[in-house]
């Protein structure tokens, strides 16, 4: 038997006992239009292979426009949706609040023991899973190999943001069209909401004090903002204020970016040389940092998510399981490579010597593990969460101060007027919510 045929083979016994057989059912899946999820819904046909009874319908958006959708219809038990692609933000909050389908009966055969631990614990509320995980990642600098070798630079595993300005300097060069570096600037609490937070923990910033008090009127966030306007306004690409994370992943892979800060898992599509112009140039190294103890990396996983307005849990249960599964990897192995399975979720995919030889496995392990959720900052805080904080009023707090964040880098005020209306902002809305 073949090797696609024995995965599907197992796939379908997988699927076919954990729930039993249906009568014919359309389960509806809201995604993201990252790379491996669009990847993902083009190898369905091989899940529909081994379930004939379940038609998937698919709702595939742009990262904002996701997480509006999918929040909206779940706060309003509106039941569009049998499975939402969401993150590590949204579910212990929806969990808690009994919005989410309970997976611990996922079969045995899924191995939710093989769960990184990090990954598995954000997912899960009082012992409960409540989201499988697609992929998991953490960010880190990608880099050019022979631009930097260009500019007599050596990159360190764990660089510096000085080095790193340093380096973005040497690399620019704006008559070819090469910017020394590229980072998010679209507005969004998943944008450059989350790059920045990230990005402030290693200047010794923090979203609130222990009494809940904002802090973007501390030098440490000044310093933060003032450093990424640095960067991008001499360093950057045109337009950065409308970058997000595929935005920059087409520049960094026609070329134009030396350095990429952002999600481990954008390595195997800058690696990919269907894609990426630059493919055998590329470097990995961790997220910068300031020597104050903390990178500047964050932590995440996109997961699949049954919401208790579906009315299909048992068919949405098959397909999660199915997609989030060790045949699942195997099936993209076969099909397109070790280095383009979806990364970051399990154990025994970076024991598996095959996967070792990806060039960028050891350095996204490192990058997840060095992200620590309950201490995300060099100052205590009351919250938990590396590049968000986990309350419910964040997602629309830091959606407006991402919108001002936007505004600076895109000319239209100061540094001091972006942080100025962040910090009211957030005191109104932290105060109208009752902290």
């Amino acid at each position: 038997m073949s090797l696609r045929n024995s995965l599907l083979a197992a796939t379908a016994l997988t699927c076919a006992s954990a729930f039993g057989a249906y009568a014919q059912t359309t389960v509806t899946i809201a995604t993201v239009n990252n790379g491996d999820m669009v990847r993902m819904q083009g190898l369905a046909d091989e899940f529909t292979a081994a379930n004939p009874d379940i038609t998937l319908e698919w709702v595939t958006l742009e990262e904002n426009v996701l997480r509006q959708r999918v929040t909206q219809d779940i706060a309003a038990n509106g039941g569009q949706f049998d499975v939402m692609t969401i993150g590590t933000y949204e579910v212990p909050i929806w969990g808690a609040q009994d919005w989410l389908v309970s997976l611990n009966d996922l079969p045995a055969e899924w191995d939710a023991d093989d769960i990184l631990p990090a990954i598995r614990g954000g997912l899960t509320v009082d012992g409960e899973l409540y989201a499988a995980p697609f992929y998991g990642e953490s960010s880190m600098v990608m880099y050019r190999t022979d631009l930097m070798e260009k500019a007599g630079l050596e990159m360190p595993e764990a660089p510096t943001w000085d080095f790193v300005k340093e380096a973005a300097a040497a690399m620019t060069d704006k008559e070819n069209d090469i910017y020394g570096i590229c980072l998010r600037g679209k507005a969004g609490w998943g944008e450059n909401a989350a790059f920045l937070t990230a990005m402030s923990n290693s200047f010794g910033a923090r979203w609130f004090d222990e009494d809940w008090t904002p802090q973007f009127d501390s030098e440490a966030w000044a310093n933060t903002l003032n450093f990424y306007m640095d960067l991008l306004t001499n360093y950057g690409p045109p337009g950065a204020s409308t970058n997000g994370f595929n935005e920059n992943l087409s520049l960094f892979q026609q070329g134009k970016c030396g350095m990429w800060i952002d999600a481990t898992v954008a390595a195997s599509f800058v690696t990919n040389p269907t894609d990426s112009t630059v493919a055998d140039k590329v470097g990995f190294a961790l997220a910068p940092d300031n020597g104050l103890g903390k990178r500047g990396n964050w932590l995440w996983a996109w997961s699949l998510a049954i919401p208790a307005g579906s009315d299909a849990v048992d068919a949405a249960k098959t397909f999660v399981a199915w997609a989030t599964s060790k045949e699942y990897t195997a099936l993209v192995a076969a099909k397109e490579g070790w280095a383009n399975v979806p990364p970051g979720t399990r154990t025994s995919l970076y024991e598996n010597p095959e996967y070792q030889k990806v060039p960028f496995a050891a350095m996204t392990l490192n990058s997840i593990n060095a992200a620590d959720p309950a201490n995300p900052t060099i100052d205590p805080v009351p919250y938990t969460g590396v590049q968000f904080v986990a309350i419910p009023e964040f997602a629309g707090i830091a959606t407006q101060v991402g919108q001002e964040f936007s505004a600076a880098l895109a000319g239209q005020q100061t540094v001091e007027e972006a942080l100025e209306k962040a910090q009211a902002l957030t005191v109104d809305e932290m105060e109208a919510a009752g902290y």
